[in-house]
């Protein structure tokens, strides 16, 4: 990974905006500006000129980890709290504005960040710069998604082995997340889904001890983290033979999704994909079931920048990847979705998620 050109880029945008140091404290930052995969420590970058400088704040438990995974910064043990010795850090540089995540820094933590520099350092909000520089992956981390994406997708062959009437949806997840860490995988994106039947009608529905029925939809959206870096996918398949009505409720998804994809490249808005696909679901008249966003960012993190949603006004750009997973949910019935995960190219898209979409019987 290239992290000194990324800490070049952001020392580049905090001298753009007046900011002389950045206080990092969200983990998947950290992780993404100098290697750093441990649960806790603080990083500090200073903007300078010439080259930035930067300090990795940690304790005694993360000693030989940091040596081996920090990359362009000093590696700071302390017994000290880490916030206290990074900002002792800060007055030594003689920091004059530092800049803090908003978004992740608490209230009490602000408190504390003030009574520590004692006015001598003004702070500034200066919250999703990071953000925004990971929403654009690099080579590496293109490669990285994809291997995810593709050790994700060999596991959904077994588990569809595993889907019979009268199995416990927690089951089927489990016997998922089992072959995926068999498979390498370091954990999952998030707690897989497995919904089935009235419960498919549940966007978010996690994999209850509730048994699969003999008839109806199950959707299955789970991903993997492999090399720090995530996962997302959904299918749905169906127990049973498939009814008229199910049918067209999963052809209006799979072609809203195609819509959705094919409106991909850069310089689209992120609001447009969302409404490609949407006005495909209103014409089949499931317009009023579709209640969610059509898709999101994917990196270190399983949801990150951009967000496609309702006039989001953000463009794409190469680079991107990002989901696209419309979905139909009828309480008391079912409900569908189709997700795969997208790079935006310098030409238009590819389709990294290779598994079919064609409606599958169990």
């Amino acid at each position: 990974m290239n992290y000194t050109g990324r800490q070049k880029k952001l020392a580049s945008e905090l001298q753009g905006i007046g900011v002389e140091a950045l206080l990092i404290t969200h983990l998947p930052n950290i992780r993404y500006l100098c290697g750093f995969a441990g649960s806790s420590g603080v990083l500090v970058l200073h903007a300078r000129a010439s080259s930035p400088r930067l300090a990795f704040f940690t304790d005694g438990r993360y000693t030989q980890q940091a040596a081996e995974q920090v990359q362009g910064a000093k590696v700071v043990i302390t017994r000290n709290p880490t916030i206290v010795q990074a900002c002792e850090w800060v007055e030594k540089s003689r920091i004059g504005v530092l800049g803090f995540e908003g978004e992740h820094l608490s209230f009490s933590g602000y408190k504390q960040l003030s009574q520590l520099l004692r006015g001598k350092t003004k702070l500034k909000a200066a919250g999703g710069i990071i953000e925004q520089l990971r929403a654009i992956k690099d080579p590496d981390e293109i490669k990285q998604i994809r291997d995810a994406v593709l050790l994700a997708a060999g596991l959904f062959p077994g588990v569809l082995a595993s889907m019979k009437p009268g199995a416990a949806e927690a089951l089927i997840a489990g016997e998922l997340e089992l072959q995926a860490r068999r498979a390498g995988a370091e954990k999952m994106s998030f707690d897989t889904i497995v919904a089935a039947g009235p419960r498919s009608a549940l966007p978010h529905g996690r994999a209850s001890a509730q048994s699969l029925p003999k008839s109806g939809f199950i959707i299955l959206d789970y991903g993997v983290i492999l090399a720090g870096y995530c996962s997302d996918m959904t299918r749905t398949v169906h127990v049973g033979q498939v009814s008229r009505a199910h049918r067209h409720m999963y052809e209006a998804v799979r072609e809203a999704q195609l819509a959705s994809i094919e409106m991909v490249r850069p310089g689209v808005e992120a609001g447009e994909v969302d409404r490609a696909g949407r006005q495909v679901l209103k014409k089949a008249g499931y317009e009023a079931y579709f209640t969610h966003s059509t898709g999101h960012g994917v990196g270190i993190e399983v949801h990150e920048s951009p967000r496609l949603a309702k006039g989001q006004t953000q463009k794409l750009v190469a680079g991107m990847i990002v989901t696209i997973e419309p979905g139909i949910y009828i309480s008391d019935d079912g409900g569908v979705r189709i997700e795969d995960m997208v790079l935006v190219t310098e030409s238009g898209h590819d389709v990294l998620t290779p598994t079919t979409k064609d409606l599958i019987e169990v």
